[in-house]
């Protein structure tokens, strides 16, 4: 059974308030523009059902996860919000997918630079030198296992970005 990652970095965020911290930064216009065209984008592309959406819980991550909850017609109730996201290293990432059910098989995953290029990365031979906002990395692995993902078994199949579909 094929196991899907969808990794993407949350869209972008704007810095107009220097009163919010920035766990609380939301998504500034571009960000506002970007989720839900890319949300509809991978919506069209999807074949599969999402089994699950996790999110770092940062308000920026968690509106981006929302747009793409709506496209794909997921209960926004039913993101799991998950604090390790936030501020993790590559390797924190890599256990959080590690640690995925096994009864999800196709799981988005909303997270945070420089994680998501690092880990996106360790999948293909194809250098990335960065996942820009609210870009996706669509990974795949021939396992029935979550815990058996790692480079040997995962690679990056896919990976779609707001500045192929626009200028700006």
């Amino acid at each position: 059974m094929t196991k899907t990652l969808y990794l993407i970095r949350h869209a972008k965020s704007s810095w107009s308030d220097p009163t919010l911290s920035d766990f609380e930064r939301p998504l500034n216009k571009r960000g506002l523009r970007d989720a839900p065209f890319m949300a509809r984008l991978l919506a069209g592309r999807i074949p599969q059902t999402v089994d699950a959406i996790f999110s770092s819980p940062a308000t920026r991550a968690m509106a981006t996860a929302d747009h793409f909850a709506e496209a794909l017609n997921y209960p926004l109730h039913e993101i799991r919000k998950v604090p390790a996201m936030y501020e993790a290293a590559p390797w924190d990432v890599i256990e959080i997918i590690r640690d995925i059910e096994d009864e999800l098989h196709t799981v988005l995953l909303f997270g945070h630079n420089p994680s998501i290029t690092s880990v996106a990365n360790k999948y293909t031979e194809q250098h990335i030198s960065n996942v820009p906002t609210c870009g996706i990395c669509q990974l795949e692995a021939d396992i029935t296992s979550w815990k058996d993902w790692n480079e040997h078994t995962a690679r990056l199949t896919g990976f779609y970005y707001p500045k192929q579909y626009f200028n700006s």
